[in-house]
């Protein structure tokens, strides 16, 4: 909360955000706390970004893809601030 205003982030800025903090490798524990998200959502990403080919688990860390690191690059090309 910023001055009592609630400010949500869009699927894409969480999206970034994990691939940037999985981008050398990441623990679930390090990208829930890094993308500031909760146990449950940050699952939901992981298995949707697994699914999209955008990242990877390798045992228990999970790896960002090159498909992945293109699709940051790109998504944070076209955010406007």
């Amino acid at each position: 909360m910023l001055g009592g205003i609630t400010i949500r982030r869009s699927r894409l800025d969480i999206t970034i955000a994990i691939l940037k903090i999985a981008a050398s490798g990441a623990k679930k524990t390090q990208i829930v706390y890094g993308a500031n998200l909760n146990s449950t959502i940050a699952n939901k990403y992981l298995l949707r970004l697994e699914e999209k080919k955008l990242i990877e688990q390798k045992g228990n860390i999970f790896v960002t893809t090159d498909k992945g690191r293109s699709y940051k690059e790109m998504a944070s090309e076209l955010e406007i601030r």
